[in-house]
């Protein structure tokens, strides 16, 4: 491997395992580390319909599953026909005549009642914007700075959240807390194509990432092309999302602010308040400028280490000193609890708790570092919903959370058939910390 490309290789993080070999070969890879001629790549919509690009960009879209768009093909379905459906892309790539179709639109219920809009685009559609996605991330990848963590690769909400709590405890507790309202559906398309335009020249990829910002939007039996945005659930989205914001980074990060985004949700941490409030207006010019607006209730300026001025980040509380679980995040494992333990279900108690594990460990994984007493209480939340079960399937009156019922089903009880214990989990993670 050459110096030019091991440097490549390592500023772009773990390239191995996320660059696509088929399009990024190692005299691409030099020149995404020593900067192209003019700053502009040219020539790439060929490697777009390339046929192993489009094959591997099937599996990913394989591999994430997901449901049918409008023209109801599931991912069973074009798996069933599937080297016939990609030499059709290959070839209405290759000559022009490939046009996205309508995106379908649900709207997802959310916990304040309020629904959050997800964009379903066609399988076809999300191959090729994922094959799209692997020829531009790595000339936006080369250019994004640290601050940014939301959908890159290599990167996730743990490693940010490290971040947050080193500077928490390096003193820079007065965090500004922004939203920005609706951000996926007010990108503003020209302003977002200049930002593409300023690293690709390739008019047929400019083409294509425009076909797909102009999609058509289905809803019911409405159906409308959207003037700006971009829909959330497509593949292409989250990169073009963060290119979006990629200048307000640049410019907190250039002020000297310490910036930690993730997606449309981030965090300013100051050592001041005056600090925090200059932070705040920088953004606010910046957003105005940019056509976007923060949200007004969810956005604050707070001493973190005062109680009532915590902030939530990424699921967590930080707040006087201590890092919970915000109760949004807290009812959504409930609900998932409640869902797997309904008294009527019939099953075992064997069974119920094999299907309950992966949820318990899967929230652990993520929420391990949170305060201890959260562990304990959600635990017995699980077994007064298990005790339920074994009172309706005995033909027991009486209540879950009674003596009796706590005491004929001990916690040993249900550890002997194998139910995960949160608690114990945090203290051997403690132990091992």
């Amino acid at each position: 491997m050459s110096e030019a490309t091991k440097q490549a290789t390592e500023t772009q993080g773990p390239q191995k395992s996320w660059v696509e070999t088929a399009v990024w070969t190692e005299r691409m890879l030099a020149a995404l580390a020593n900067g192209v001629k003019g700053g502009k790549w040219f020539s790439l919509y060929d490697k777009v319909y390339r046929p192993e690009v489009l094959m591997a960009a099937w599996q990913r879209v394989k591999r994430n599953r997901g449901a049918a768009g409008v023209d109801r093909v599931s991912i069973d379905r074009f798996d069933a026909q599937a080297a016939q459906c990609l030499e059709e892309l290959h070839q209405t790539l290759k000559t022009g005549q490939y046009r996205p179709q309508a995106v379908k639109r649900i709207e997802i219920p959310k916990g304040d009642g309020k629904t959050r809009p997800l964009g379903i685009p066609t399988v076809k559609d999300r191959v090729v914007q994922a094959a799209l996605k692997s020829v531009i991330e790595p000339i936006f990848e080369r250019q994004f700075l640290d601050t940014s963590y939301g959908f890159r690769p290599g990167r996730g909400c743990k490693d940010e959240l490290r971040v947050v709590d080193q500077g928490l405890k390096e003193g820079y507790c007065w965090v500004v807390d922004a939203d920005i309202q609706g951000y996926f559906d007010n990108i503003a398309h020209e302003r977002l194509m200049k930002r593409v335009e300023a690293s690709i020249s390739d008019g047929n990829v400019l083409t294509l990432i425009r076909q797909f910002l102009e999609q058509d939007i289905l809803l019911e039996a409405r159906r409308w092309t959207p003037m700006k945005g971009t829909p959330q659930g497509a593949v292409l989205s989250p990169l073009l999302a963060n290119l979006y914001l990629h200048p307000l980074d640049e410019k907190l990060t250039g002020e000297g602010f310490r910036l930690v985004r993730y997606a449309d949700d981030f965090v300013i941490l100051c050592q001041s308040r005056e600090e925090a409030e200059r932070a705040l207006e920088s953004v606010r010019v910046w957003m105005a400028e940019n056509d976007l607006n923060l949200h007004p209730d969810k956005t604050h300026i707070g001493d973190c280490r005062e109680p009532g001025q915590g902030f939530e980040f990424l699921g967590y509380r930080f707040e006087a000193g201590r890092r919970t679980v915000r109760r949004k995040s807290l009812n959504k494992v409930r609900d998932a609890i409640r869902l797997r333990t309904r008294r009527t279900s019939g099953e075992s108690i064997e069974r119920t708790i094999q299907k309950l594990n992966p949820v318990l460990k899967g929230w652990f994984g993520y929420f391990k570092h949170a305060h201890k007493y959260t562990f304990n209480t959600l635990d017995a939340f699980v077994r007064r919903r298990l005790r339920a079960i074994l009172l309706k399937q005995n033909k027991k009156q009486g209540c879950a959370n009674s003596k009796s019922a706590s005491f004929r089903w001990k916690n040993a009880y249900f550890a002997e058939r194998g139910l995960f214990s949160l608690h114990e989990a945090y203290v051997m993670a403690s132990q091992s910390r």
